[in-house]
């Protein structure tokens, strides 16, 4: 699939909220599928919570404050991959930070329990956030949801990616993952909402799953 080489004009924002029928379905789709992942993934997540408690006896889950559709902030779940004190160490990395702009990616971040290397190279971290698609704060499919301080660093171009509700995964997820830095994974998702479709959601889906299988550069 040919991906943007350079930034496009900004997006017709009227159309993305005329697409009533389509946001409508995949509302519908997001909620069914999350309460299906649960349930059938439900066996995994207990054996990833055990583990995760049994390392380092700290929580099992990760909660963030995170920046979803129009600007509106959330807590985000995920089961927890750092040491409990990670974000305190967070300055003292940022030096070290392996992409460039706002978002911080550690390759070798010092910060990861064992058992985090692990969930976070097969994406199992993000099994939890079945559950914000269900409080209809994430999609299955979407772009990246920022943090807040990532947000305050924006251009105009970058918050469009805020136009529409923000996933658990997407193009930039599916594809490139952390092969690419900001500004690449910014023209992924606004390439993704330029031409989302229910096709090209379950294409996106289908992607991430080989992932979880055969892991890309997710680090």
């Amino acid at each position: 699939m040919k991906l943007l080489e350079s930034k496009v004009a900004l997006l017709n924002r009227d159309k993305i909220k005329s697409r009533f029928i389509y946001h409508s379905v995949k509302r519908v789709f997001d909620f069914l599928a999350a309460t299906c992942g649960i349930i059938i993934l439900s066996p995994l997540m207990l054996i990833i919570a055990i583990l995760i408690k049994s390392e380092d006896h700290g929580p099992i889950f990760y909660k963030q404050v995170r920046v979803g559709k129009n600007g509106k902030t959330f807590k985000m779940y995920k089961f927890r991959s750092m040491f409990v004190n990670a974000d305190k160490m967070l300055d003292k990395l940022k030096e070290q930070n392996d992409v460039d702009g706002p978002m911080f990616k550690m390759k070798d971040d010092p910060r990861v329990t064992k058992i985090g290397h692990f969930i976070r190279k097969h994406s199992l971290d993000e099994l939890p956030q079945f559950f914000n698609v269900l409080k209809g704060d994430m999609s299955l499919v979407g772009p990246r949801p920022p943090l807040p301080s990532e947000v305050v660093e924006y251009s105009e171009y970058d918050k469009q990616r805020l136009l529409v509700i923000p996933g658990c995964t997407g193009l930039w997820q599916a594809t490139e993952r952390n092969e690419v830095g900001f500004n690449k994974m910014v023209q992924l998702d606004i390439q993704y909402i330029q031409r989302a479709s229910f096709t090209f959601d379950l294409w996106i889906i289908w992607k991430t799953v080989e992932i979880v299988i055969k892991p890309n550069g997710s680090y």
